[in-house]
């Protein structure tokens, strides 16, 4: 069985235009892309949106790619800030028609959702795992990314410094910020 080439030659491939090449970069990061939108909207649907608009602007401007970053970097990026941009729309605007051609008549859903494992499902208790949800769903913007980054993605702390373009002390300063206000959020008698 073979190895999978490395992000760099598989970006020359991109470049080359293999259609092979997209498909390995898709098998390779659809999970993660997906996990950290997922991470960031809390919705199935929105976020393999999310995911199939990453892989298409990747594939539209994979020429203009010049490697000053490693190529999941890039699609780190490209995931938060769309996920972003998705949950600002969100905000602004209510989404009944995306529920009416989901549900029939009798409010059963008319496709198969599709399966993805999400490290929070992990956790037991409904309720704990929404009242978590919930707390993260309030922490400012980069806390909530580099926090869905660092403890949902597993990235290192130097990988979430380049997603966000900052330092590593700063990334360190956001997730001892975060983790103090979930504290705060989950169990405010002890604040």
């Amino acid at each position: 069985m073979s190895s999978l080439p490395p992000d760099a030659e598989l970006v020359v491939r991109l470049q080359a235009g293999e259609a092979a090449a997209f498909r390995t970069l898709v098998e390779r990061y659809q999970g993660p892309v997906y996990r950290t939108a997922l991470g960031l909207l809390r919705s199935p649907e929105e976020a393999e949106d999310v995911a199939q608009e990453v892989f298409v602007e990747v594939y539209q401007t994979i020429a203009r790619f010049r490697g000053e970053a490693a190529l999941s970097t890039w699609l780190y990026r490209l995931a938060t800030s769309r996920a972003l941009k998705q949950r600002r729309k969100n905000q602004t605007k209510k989404r009944f028609a995306f529920l009416t051609t989901l549900l029939g008549a009798n409010q059963e859903v008319l496709h198969e959702r599709p399966d993805h494992r999400h490290p929070l499902a992990l956790l037991e208790g409904r309720q704990q795992q929404q009242q978590l949800l919930d707390a993260i769903a309030r922490l400012p913007d980069s806390q909530q990314i580099a926090f869905t980054l660092r403890h949902e993605q597993e990235l290192s702390y130097e990988e979430i410094a380049a997603v966000l373009d900052t330092t590593r002390p700063a990334v360190e300063s956001l997730l001892f910020r975060a983790r103090q206000s979930l504290r705060k959020f989950l169990h405010p008698h002890l604040a």
